[in-house]
């Protein structure tokens, strides 16, 4: 199995670190280009977002909810994907974070002649307000762990328009403590310009 990435995505990362801790054997990296034409991702998923997953036989798997979702049927131990309502709602806010942060990102990205305030006035309530609920309330679910360090991993080098510890000890500090493991520094986005 083949997992293509490229280096600066959560999406990806959530995945890279979980095949990692479960040490599922047979996966090899390999780092890929997004919004290129030439990507050699598009053979595989026309689709052309990471993480893909290509299995032996060719099937490629997209969505980082699907390949956990299948990385559970490769390994015996607890669960990626919860099983109680509570662990769902947890992942499912992680989820809904972050994808609030990869809309305003991509939209403060535009030319600002083609930015909507709108959108971004959006993203940046919708996140402040779950923030503000993760201060009081840290999910404990480990995959909702493990997506929302990624989440709000990615806004410490490459969302940084957002001041998410800012009023958010708690948060922050749990996000401290959540990313000194190995992995999370192995797999440390690089820094980009917002």
């Amino acid at each position: 199995m083949i997992l293509h990435y490229v280096p600066g995505s959560p999406y990806a990362r959530m995945v890279r670190i979980a095949w990692r801790e479960r040490r599922i054997a047979g996966i090899a990296e390999h780092e890929t280009t997004l919004r290129d034409p030439g990507s050699d991702l598009l053979p595989h998923n026309p689709v052309g977002r990471v993480p893909t997953l290509v299995l032996a036989d060719g099937t490629a798997l997209s969505e980082t909810l699907l390949i956990l979702t299948h990385l559970d049927r490769l390994h015996p131990g607890p669960r990626l994907i919860p099983d109680s309502p509570q662990g769902l709602a947890e992942l499912g806010q992680a989820f809904g974070l972050l994808d609030g942060i990869a809309v305003w990102n991509r939209e403060l990205r535009r030319p600002a002649h083609e930015r909507s305030p709108g959108v971004i006035a959006l993203e940046q309530t919708r996140a402040n307000r779950t923030a503000d609920r993760l201060e009081a309330a840290p999910p404990h679910h480990p995959t909702a762990r493990l997506a929302l360090a990624c989440a709000l991993g990615y806004c410490e080098r490459r969302h940084t328009a957002w001041a998410w510890r800012q009023g958010r000890p708690a948060l922050a500090a749990w996000f401290d403590e959540a990313t000194a493991t190995p992995l999370f520094q192995a797999t440390m986005p690089p820094i980009s310009g917002l």
